[in-house]
């Protein structure tokens, strides 16, 4: 990792708790995604898009349409479709007509795609690994917990806020 500033460093101490903790979140969130993203280029020469968009089609062996796709990974249609494109040229997917709706199409994993996935996967979750192991096991527990906690606080807030 990096000595450069991050986010956190931008707040003061006298700065609210909340915003330091958000800070906090943010920056540890943004160092793993770095170093995944870092080890996907390096280690597979490929991106995390990518390995998300092959990822989401692992776990739907029929297949998902683009736009099943787009919502799954919260990006637009035009991202999926270029990273499908990519993908395609390559072997790794492939489109198959949906019989019922000639203008969509079912996006799946070839053999190969799904070879190439396996390797990446079993990297990607040792690299995941890693980052956490030197963290004491309670402390991981408390920190899922406490996450586990917060996103429901933020479910139901904007709940909350989506009635006003």
């Amino acid at each position: 990792m990096t000595d450069a500033p991050d986010l956190e460093s931008r707040a003061a101490p006298d700065d609210h708790h909340a915003l330091r903790l958000w800070l906090r979140m943010l920056t540890c969130a943004n160092l793993i995604e770095s170093e995944i993203r870092s080890r996907l280029r390096n280690e597979f020469d490929t991106t995390l898009p990518r390995f998300d968009l092959m990822a989401q089609l692992q776990r739907a062996p029929k297949g998902m349409k683009m736009g099943e796709l787009s919502r799954h990974m919260m990006v637009t249609n035009g991202n999926i479709t270029g990273i499908t494109d990519q993908l395609e040229k390559e072997g790794l997917v492939v489109r198959a007509k949906v019989e019922s709706d000639r203008r969509s199409s079912l996006i799946k994993l070839t053999p190969q795609g799904k070879k190439s996935f396996a390797r990446m996967a079993r990297a990607h979750e040792s690299w995941v690994k890693s980052m956490f192991e030197d963290l004491p096991e309670a402390s991981r527990n408390a920190l899922f917990q406490a996450l586990g906690e917060l996103k429901l606080q933020v479910v139901a807030t904007r709940s909350e806020s989506a009635k006003d």
